[in-house]
């Protein structure tokens, strides 16, 4: 066995490992609770956001001790971590009290001019007008400000466990097909757009009204499935953002978030956006609420180890794309994207040459199908995880409970997408 297989080997046992430990994060916080002099160190375990990037540890550590630590660092520095790098920038941005105030004010103006109660059409245009938003702000902004307006206006109100969790699966697959709409905001679409041609005109009449009825249809489920609980609610409450906010200091904050966005493919512009921006912040404290630094770190971090364990993974999953018809390859993305980054998936089906249209068409939409099923399956769902996971028992989200929970939202996806 070369010493290539065998790290090959090894980054898809420890891949594997990472799967699970996401699956076990109540098990290392229940140590924590029966091993106090250790619970730092059991807590750092339990958090979802930090797994990946504790088994990518390990592996360049096995690496290094299989080869050298120079081919080590080379992996590392062979990596992209773009991604990671501006869904901090994002979730930063995204997440300030001038963002949330906009998104507020929009969201309370169209709810207003609807027939039904406050709290149950804030609810429906949460899961439903913000993700779609994602087509044009990006994914990961669209979920930190859906997250965060969810969060703060029902998930503190003391609902329900299976309120929380139906909300949190509908939302993850929500925001992960509602980014197809363009050709540059969802991350398994940026993967591919450039090589195959995809333009925003394709991408409108390819997947666009199949994600918005898709969206359209689970928002409207869960509202009328938790619309018991959603009547017993208060009206929210006008000053929920922190109250007046000057027109001046708002525009300013979504220039910063278009620009970021704008600059998505390069980092180095991006970064620089984004420490003025933190300058802009300090100068006008006032205006602001802690911004999500820690959140964004723990995200990035994931994502980073996401990058680097997904790097070995290509001897195996390369395969499995290039033997599959175009509609098993539908369900076998949808099924894949739960275990692996959905982004990761099509770029690799972007390395096959000469698959059918029919084929990309079918892994792209099935990846975008599978993107809530697991905090893993979409890039921007470890956002939503940092700041909705607080509100669950044991401040934790049970990922086999989202499983179960993404299961109905994730079909209503996938029989839109196969719709001819």
């Amino acid at each position: 066995m070369t010493q290539t297989t065998l790290i090959e080997y090894a980054g898809a046992a420890l891949f594997a490992l990472a799967v699970l430990h996401t699956f076990s994060t109540r098990w290392f916080e229940q140590l924590a609770h029966a091993n106090p002099g250790h619970a730092g160190l059991w807590h750092l375990l339990g958090e979802v956001e930090v797994v990946f990037g504790f088994w990518a540890l390990v592996l360049v550590l096995a690496m290094g001790l299989l080869t050298d630590a120079a081919a080590a660092i080379h992996y590392l520095e062979a990596q992209d971590f773009t991604e990671p790098l501006f869904v901090f920038a994002v979730l930063v941005t995204a997440g300030t009290r001038p963002i949330l105030y906009a998104a507020h004010r929009i969201v309370d103006a169209l709810a207003a001019r609807m027939p039904l109660a406050p709290p149950v059409s804030g609810y429906l245009l949460g899961l439903s007008l913000v993700p779609l938003l994602g087509s044009f702000i990006t994914e990961p902004a669209a979920m930190t400000v859906a997250a965060l307006m969810l969060r703060d206006r029902y998930f503190k109100a003391g609902v329900s466990e299976r309120f929380r969790y139906v909300t949190l699966a509908v939302l993850l697959v929500n925001v992960s097909i509602g980014g197809v709409l363009t050709a540059y905001a969802a991350p398994p679409v940026l993967m591919v757009a450039q090589k195959w041609g995809w333009e925003n005109s394709f991408m409108a009449s390819m997947f666009g009204w199949k994600a918005a009825l898709a969206v359209a249809v689970n928002a409207i489920g869960a509202t009328l499935l938790l619309r018991g609980e959603l009547r017993q609610l208060a009206a929210p409450a006008p000053d929920s953002t922190g109250g007046r906010m000057p027109l001046a200091v708002m525009l300013v904050h979504l220039a910063f978030l278009v620009l970021i966005v704008a600059f998505s493919h390069h980092p180095v512009a991006f970064v620089g956006l984004l420490l003025f921006f933190l300058g802009f912040t300090h100068a006008y404290q006032r205006y602001q609420d802690p911004l999500m630094l820690r959140e964004g770190l723990l995200v990035a971090f994931f994502l980073a180890g996401l990058v680097v364990l997904g790097g070995q993974q290509r001897w195996w999953l390369q395969p499995l794309l290039n033997d599959m018809h175009a509609t098993v390859l539908f369900f076998g993305a949808t099924g894949l994207t739960a275990i692996t980054d959905n982004a990761a998936l099509t770029y690799l089906g972007s390395l096959v040459e000469g698959m059918p249209d029919a084929a990309k068409y079918a892994l792209v939409a099935g990846a975008v199908c599978g993107g809530g099923l697991t905090v893993i399956a979409n890039a921007p769902n470890p956002a939503g995880f940092a700041i909705l996971g607080e509100s669950f028992s044991e401040q934790s989200i049970n990922p086999l409970g989202l499983f179960v929970a993404a299961l109905a939202p994730t079909t209503v996806a996938a029989l839109c997408f196969l719709l001819p």
